[in-house]
């Protein structure tokens, strides 16, 4: 069953696709990417959307534009997947987060945007959509999603005894998978069972940072070199680590609701300093080692195996390995997943596993009382059939390309 997985992610720049064609082998799921490509907004509606997002206020008029834009987006980066990779069998569009309502340590309600039914129509199949919302109302976060991948490739990575047939765990703490987004999140594995969360900010203050300073024009932190011309201004740092979500017990989750450009000009105010621009991105790229390091620490795990964007910015990744020197590091790509396109594998893996009436969560991964079926499907150009359901979901998934 061929399917496409679709996201733009928290720093909300354009969007994932991947285009994966899944089998079953027995209890083992085996996925091959066809296909897998990213498409930046067009300028000016990236530019409106960051004009909506929170803690801006916004009409409902605008939101309804930004659906139907940012669903036409979509819309147009299905098409031209098929045009390049043939059709699907079922799309998934998990659409763009501009609001992650989290009170305390409790998910009470979540909002993308980007209208499937322009994704239907243009490309003639069925669609999945709202993805997350099913897990909130069964008392999770809808967050992280991506963990029901992490169990699937990492579990077969510890009943293996090898990442990507590269070598072994190294010890018996388990293995860690990090995403590096807008927000840093990661999945921990271990023979006992799984638990996720969000850990904090990965890329979304630097980001919010290099654009409102003009420091970049295509608005983040290029193969982090502001951040490598400047200082880590140590106070300031303080304050940032003072955060009362870091100390939060897991299940958790968090977004630009809480971390943007507001949030930093607030923390310098109280700190009394006046940092540079690169001085600032370098305290802001050091928060987001700090704080992945000290959640990796705590986990014990043996294996970290890093994904999302922050995992090409060498001043996180280097300051990862120096933090961590008991811990092996690599990337996703070792586990058959692109580090830059495993979100949208996530995705299409839901897609399958709800196609089929399998449940596209761990409990384990955002707290919910239970694992649940996810998403609302919108019908294609002709009836929508679904395969038989299958009794028992897969051990594990091997992907390649």
């Amino acid at each position: 069953m061929k399917i496409l997985g679709m996201i733009s992610g928290t720093s909300h720049d354009g969007i994932d696709v991947a285009l994966v064609d899944f089998g079953l082998d027995g209890d083992v799921l085996t996925g091959r990417v066809l296909h897998a490509a990213s498409t930046p907004y067009p300028d000016e509606l990236r530019a409106r959307l960051v004009a909506a997002l929170p803690p801006a206020p916004v009409t409902l008029a605008e939101v309804c534009v930004l659906d139907t834009l940012i669903g036409q987006c979509f819309a147009e980066a299905a098409a031209a997947a098929a045009g390049q990779a043939g059709p699907a069998d079922l799309i998934v569009s998990h659409g763009q987060t501009v609001f992650h309502w989290v009170e305390g340590a409790h998910a009470r309600g979540t909002l993308q945007i980007g209208q499937p039914a322009w994704i239907a129509e243009r490309t003639g199949a069925p669609v999945l959509s709202d993805v997350r919302i099913r897990d909130i109302t069964a008392g999770g976060h809808g967050a992280p999603l991506v963990s029901v991948l992490d169990d699937l490739l990492l579990g077969g990575l510890l009943s293996d005894g090898h990442p990507g047939g590269t070598g072994g765990t190294g010890g018996t703490g388990g293995a860690a998978a990090l995403n590096l987004g807008g927000i840093s999140n990661m999945t921990v594995v271990r023979d006992g069972g799984l638990s996720a969360y969000d850990i904090g900010p990965a890329n979304a203050l630097v980001d919010a940072v290099v654009a409102g300073r003009g420091l970049n024009p295509r608005g983040y932190d290029e193969d982090g070199r502001i951040a490598a011309s400047g200082q880590v201004d140590e106070r300031l740092l303080d304050v940032l680590l003072d955060e009362p979500y870091y100390r939060l017990a897991a299940p958790k989750s968090t977004g630009k609701e809480l971390f943007h450009l507001a949030y930093v000009e607030a923390a310098i105010a109280r700190a009394g300093r006046e940092p540079s621009g690169p001085d600032l991105v370098a305290t802001l790229t050091e928060l987001t080692v700090r704080t992945v390091a000290a959640d990796v620490a705590a986990a014990g795990v043996d294996v970290l195996v890093v994904s999302g964007g922050g995992c090409r910015n060498p001043v996180i990744m280097d300051g990862l390995r120096a933090a961590l020197p008991g811990v092996r590091v690599s990337l996703s790509d070792e586990l058959g997943a692109p580090a830059d396109d495993k979100e949208a594998i996530a995705f299409a893996l839901i897609g399958w596993l709800t196609a089929h009436g399998l449940p596209g969560t761990v409990p384990g991964g955002t707290g919910a009382k239970a694992a649940r079926v996810l998403g609302t499907l919108t019908p294609g150009a002709g009836p929508l059939v679904l395969p038989a359901p299958l009794p028992t979901p897969p051990r594990s998934l091997v992907l390649r390309r």
